[in-house]
């Protein structure tokens, strides 16, 4: 199995930000001590180009991003300090998705170690994510007549409203959405199926939704991929998720994902999503858990 990460591009955050970006390296780390056991192949991802960025985002936005031209407002909005690392490393990151993608069409899975940037509208970025990787991997295959339809199953507990919006009108990609309903942000966008769970929804409840809304969703989408967004963050110990999964839940949650998809002959591209956890090693641990249960369904 492939997996791609693109930590040398760590973003210089102000002390006390509340961004774990050291999750990623951390997460490359121990998923690299445990290569040679597992077989898991760590590659970095190439750079997306600008092609692959304007098939979701306007030109405009992509120029001001680029050339460091970005409004005050929409630097805030992002939660990012603009810098080259932070372009960089956006780019990285879906180039690593797209990557991700086309190694699971081969493999039957592949994960980015990073990605689940899923708040990025085409013309703007806002929740701590610059550009849509998930979105701008979709219509990358898409175009390259690789798959035909795509479902993003996006378990994050935050909405994957970026998402919703710029798929709104296409009927070739379903998105599917698990989260918290007073959750960011405010305002949600329509997804094609949204579940909207109320806070301390724990692990009995979680799962038996899953269940229904995977069997719905892959039997409407007639999907030949599944980008998956495996949010650490409905963990019962994250700051911002407001849900009450365990670790033991949050893995259930991926072998159900993983085993549906097997079942039905779908090969599923991973993303991680965010996590907010106190402890970045309880982050870690969700994140490579994901990997653990990517890893075994490949087998």
């Amino acid at each position: 199995m492939q997996a791609f990460f693109c930590d040398s591009f760590e973003l210089p955050l102000p002390a006390g930000h509340r961004f774990p970006m050291a999750k990623y390296r951390r997460l490359r780390e121990t998923v690299a001590a445990g290569r040679h056991r597992t077989g898991v192949s760590l590659r970095v991802p190439a750079a997306a180009s600008d092609e692959d960025l304007l098939r979701v985002h306007h030109r405009g936005y992509l120029d001001r991003v680029v050339r460091g031209t970005l409004k005050r407002p929409e630097v805030r909005r992002i939660g990012f300090p603009w810098s080259p690392q932070m372009v960089e490393r956006s780019r990285r990151s879906v180039g690593g998705t797209l990557a991700a993608c086309r190694a699971a069409l081969g493999d039957g899975v592949g994960v980015n170690l990073a990605g689940g940037t899923h708040h990025a509208f085409a013309d703007h970025g806002e929740g701590y994510c610059v550009f849509n990787d998930i979105a701008v991997a979709a219509r990358a295959l898409l175009a390259d007549d690789a798959v035909r339809r795509v479902l993003v199953v996006d378990l994050d507990v935050h909405q994957g409203n970026g998402t919703a919006h710029i798929f709104r009108d296409d009927s070739r990609v379903f998105t599917l959405s698990m989260h918290g309903r007073r959750n960011f942000p405010a305002r949600k966008q329509r997804s094609d199926l949204d579940l909207a769970l109320e806070d301390g929804t724990g692990n009995e409840e979680y799962l038996a939704l899953l269940d229904a809304a995977l069997e719905r969703a892959l039997a409407v989408s007639g999907a030949d991929l599944v980008i998956y967004v495996a949010g650490a963050d409905p963990y019962a110990g994250d700051r911002l998720g407001r849900l009450a999964l365990t670790f033991e839940g949050l893995e259930e949650r991926d072998r159900r994902v993983f085993a549906r998809c097997r079942r039905e002959g779908t090969p599923v591209a991973v993303v991680m999503g965010g996590g907010y956890a106190r402890e970045i090693d309880e982050i870690v641990r969700i994140h490579a858990a994901t990997v653990h249960c990517a890893v075994a369904s490949a087998r």
